[in-house]
Parts: structure tokens; C-alpha cells; sequence
């Protein structure tokens, strides 16, 4: 088995492109699994955004609804200077961490076509050896041959309109990863649900909630090359707006147990946003903007039954560049992480770094296309990728997030 890789990358506008500490992502202040990562790749650090929040607050462009301001005085945040830039303070004992503590105000154009560019290449990191791999239960299929990834079809509206680019800052900078709208059973045909990994929100048990959490459905439509997109605008970049998440909740493993190197939580790496526009939508839901939304088969067969699986994403790292959809289609197997968690799916996959939280899909329990799983975890050569298989632990965050937002 080769080495598990977190796959994160950073830069600063304007300064030569860097490597992120492989001691900070151990730290668990980068984010999630060095496992990952598939990751989140880095686009700019928090300097730049500083000059953008504090212009946005400036214009009043900022919106924080009254149950927000609420729970920041709660926690002792002043509502002005959080608007002026507080956001960038990542001190690691103020730093949100609990299931109920997540919060996530809007800040308008925050998220411009420079902001949303990640990183080149992922930093390798510390990968996890087979030997760290110990508590496999015996049941992990062999490794499967690499499938080279190919490239969605220009038009990724036509082509898969569920998928889009999670962004989000943390102590190390800009990450992105991979996300997928998905149906909402308290709004049939008009879901503002969005799928992805868990170390995507959140940075597991040595951090907190990830901020300015926001979701680009179709990011770069057109797929325009990285020569091309610098001189894209917003409209081109996200055609179909940028949608902030209101409200996110992982497991709770993932919060325990979730580490920025080697295998733990993995099995529990997913999430569910609920998204609101940045800019109105005329009334119209994130899946009626996109037109499509997947529903979650939470009773997926196992792997020698579910058939094949297509998993969808944005890999970073060469040789990719992060701009452009990607995707793989494989028969999965099994891999095992750790006796008292759950198998987990695995296919032969090329993408790399960016591609984290993306979407599988296969032929649901009632022969329908349907999520069953998201990207977590690769090595750091790239060649698998491993997701969780979703059960009761999902399915209850899933449900619970539906809930929250049905009477709205």
C-alpha cells in the first residue's frame, strides 16, 4: 500500500508560491486528513482577504442575520471588528470548534475570481505508511490499478450540474475542495443542500470550523484553461452565483477524531451545507438555479454489488491544474482503516489535490444515479482514491440539516 497524502497547497497574491509547514498540517491547523486530502488545494492567505473584508464591511456589504450575531456575542465576538477582518484571528483557544458552534456570516465579493484561484501543487506532507495501517480488519482488497482521470465536457452545467468548488479559509490560508448539490427531502425540487467531506468544514480534533464557507456551482462552465480564466470575470467564473453555507454539520467523529495525518475519521469524512445566496437569486434555490440536485442512497449495496462508481472533482495538483472537471469511473473496493470503523470504498482514480469532497455516484438502490459517497482519502502518488460508505451516522447529520431549514 503506498503512502496516504494530504494534499494542500498555498500561495500568497502578488508573492512567490509556497509549500504549506508539513509541521502545521500535523498540527491539524491545515486542513483534515493528511489523508485527504485529495484534497483542498490553497489559493491565497488570509492577508489578501483582509483588504477585501474590511473594504466589504466598509460598503455595509455585509449581512449577518440576528441568530448569528446572537451566537458570536455568545462567544464573546464583537459583530464590528468581525466584519473589519476578526475572522483572520485563528488563536487556537478561540477557535469554534463544537457541532453547534459553527458560524458563518455572509461577506459580499469576498470571493472574487483571484480569491477563488488555488495553489499549483499540493504540499506532499507527511504521508501514512502501510505499517500506520494496522488496524485494518482483514478485509482490505487489493490495491486497484490507477484510472486515469478525464476531463468533464466544456458546458459542465450540461454535463454534471451538481458538482461545484467548496471555498473556505483557514489558519494556513484559501482551501477549496469539491462539492454536490443534493436533494432535500423537506423541499422537493428546491434544495439548497450541498454534499462534501468533512475535513472540507472542518479541521478535525486539533481545530475548529473552517469560515467564509461558500459553494460555486459549475465553477469555470466553460472550462477555460489556466492561461485563460485570470482574465475571467465573476459572472464566467461562477455563473450560477456563489452560495455562502448558513449552516454545516460533520460527524461527530470527525470532530473527535478527524487528524491532518493518517487515517482517523476518514470512515466519518463527510458533511452537509445548507447554502443561501450571496446575491439574490430571485427567490429561486441553489437546485433550481442548477436545475439538478442527487439524491443520497444511505442503503448502498456493498462494494461487490454497488457496481461502478464515478467519482467527480477539481484536482489541483499536477498534473492538473484545478481549473477544470475531472472524473473517474471504477468498480470499487474495499479499504480498511481501523477494526471499529466502518469499510470504506476505494476505486483507481488519478485526480489529485482539489478534488476532495467530491461526489460518487452509481446506480442507487432504486436503479436511480445516486451519491453514495464522497472522496476523503489517496496516496501521495495519486493512483486510488477512498471514500465512506454512507450509513447511519450521515444519514442523521443529512436529515438533521433538512430539518433545521424546513420551515423556511
Amino acid at each position: 500500500m503506498q503512502p496516504i497524502r494530504p494534499l494542500f497547497a498555498a500561495r500568497r497574491e502578488g508573492s512567490p508560491r509556497r509549500r504549506f509547514s508539513p509541521l502545521l498540517a500535523a498540527a491539524g491547523l491545515a486542513t483534515a486528513l493528511a489523508l485527504t486530502a485529495t484534497a483542498c488545494g490553497s489559493g491565497e492567505d488570509t492577508d489578501a482577504g483582509a483588504e477585501t473584508s474590511t473594504a466589504a464591511a466598509g460598503d455595509g456589504k455585509i449581512q449577518i442575520p440576528d441568530d448569528i450575531k446572537d451566537r458570536l456575542k455568545e462567544h464573546g465576538i464583537d459583530i464590528d471588528k468581525w466584519k473589519g477582518g476578526a475572522w483572520k484571528d485563528w488563536d487556537q483557544d478561540d477557535w469554534l470548534r463544537e457541532a453547534g458552534d459553527y458560524i458563518n456570516p455572509v461577506i459580499k465579493d469576498l470571493w472574487d475570481p483571484d480569491r477563488m484561484r488555488e495553489a499549483e501543487d499540493p504540499d506532499q506532507g507527511k504521508g501514512v505508511d502501510e505499517n500506520d495501517l494496522s488496524g485494518d480488519q482483514g478485509v482490505t482488497d487489493p490495491e486497484p490499478a490507477p484510472v486515469e482521470a478525464t476531463a468533464v465536457p466544456a458546458g459542465y452545467h450540461e454535463n454534471a450540474p451538481e458538482a461545484g468548488k467548496v471555498f473556505f479559509d483557514s489558519p494556513e490560508g484559501t482551501m477549496v475542495c469539491s462539492a454536490t448539490v443534493v436533494e432535500d427531502p423537506a423541499h422537493p425540487g428546491k434544495s439548497n443542500l450541498v454534499w462534501t467531506a468533512g475535513h472540507c468544514v472542518h479541521a478535525g480534533k486539533k481545530g475548529g470550523w473552517y469560515r467564509n464557507i461558500a459553494f460555486v456551482p459549475s465553477y469555470n462552465d466553460a472550462a477555460m484553461s489556466a492561461t485563460e480564466i485570470p482574465a475571467a470575470t465573476k459572472e464566467e467564473v461562477a455563473p450560477y452565483g456563489v452560495w455562502w453555507g448558513d449552516w454545516a454539520q460533520t460527524s461527530d467523529q470527525w470532530i473527535e477524531q478527524g487528524g491532518a495525518t493518517g487515517g482517523e475519521g476518514a470512515s466519518y469524512d463527510f458533511a452537509v451545507i445548507h447554502v443561501t445566496p450571496e446575491k439574490g437569486s430571485d427567490g429561486k434555490s441553489l437546485e433550481e438555479m442548477t436545475g439538478s440536485a442527487l439524491p443520497v442512497d444511505f442503503d448502498a449495496p456493498a462494494v461487490s454489488e454497488v457496481g461502478d462508481i464515478t467519482a467527480t472533482g477539481y484536482p489541483a495538483a499536477k498534473p492538473f491544474d484545478g481549473e477544470t472537471m475531472h472524473r473517474c469511473t471504477d468498480e470499487p473496493g474495499r479499504l480498511s482503516i481501523a477494526k471499529s470503523d466502518p469499510t470504506m470504498y476505494r476505486i483507481g482514480c488519478t485526480m489529485t489535490g482539489g478534488s476532495s469532497g467530491g461526489g460518487w455516484v452509481a446506480t442507487g438502490s432504486d436503479g436511480s444515479p445516486a451519491l453514495v459517497s464522497n472522496t476523503s482519502i489517496g496516496p501521495v502518488t495519486a493512483g486510488w482514491l477512498a471514500g465512506p460508505h454512507l450509513g447511519t451516522e450521515a444519514k442523521g447529520i443529512y436529515d438533521a440539516v433538512s430539518k433545521k431549514f424546513a420551515t423556511q
